[in-house]
């Protein structure tokens, strides 16, 4: 038996920098209310399967879509950068851009990559371009949607070294 605790049972690193990528206010309500809407559609005065069917599913499906979308975290410990369930290290970060919503446009529009890595939400304005060093990863960057890319950029470069 060591004295040392194994790599399984050491408790997870204390975030740098922390962000949940949340959708507005207003689709949490606007969310059902489409669906509802669709479901009467279907329904129309229908009996039977058709008049309780499109309800029962519509309705929970929109729920579990708002809840999913609205579940992205962004993460900066002392060792990766994590994006939902993407975990990149932090030694092969070679440089961090912050973006406003006109440099977003520019690297996901005409500056895009069909290799990059991108986490956007149309509804966050603001964003960060993560350049990669390694020759063993054909990703050439990482582009992630934030509502603070000079506190995220910040946290990286402060992190990394």
């Amino acid at each position: 038996m060591t004295a040392e605790p194994s790599a399984r049972t050491t408790a997870p690193q204390r975030p740098v920098y922390a962000e949940r990528l949340r959708i507005p206010w207003f689709a949490w309500p606007a969310g059902p209310a489409v669906a509802a809407l669709l479901a009467a559609e279907i329904w129309m005065g229908g009996t039977g399967l058709r008049a309780w069917v499109p309800f029962a599913v519509l309705l929970p499906v929109a729920l579990l879509l708002l809840w999913r979308t609205d579940r992205i975290r962004v993460a900066v410990t002392q060792t990766e950068f994590q994006v939902d369930d993407a975990r990149l290290p932090l030694d092969v970060i070679a440089d961090v851009v912050p973006l406003d919503a006109d440099g977003k446009r520019e690297v996901l529009g005409v500056g895009s990559h069909p290799l990059a890595f991108v986490v956007q939400r149309p509804w966050i304005k603001g964003a960060v371009q993560v350049l990669l060093d390694d020759p063993a990863d054909p990703t050439p960057f990482w582009v992630v949607s934030t509502r603070h890319p000079v506190e995220l950029a910040t946290a990286l470069l402060r992190a990394r070294s």
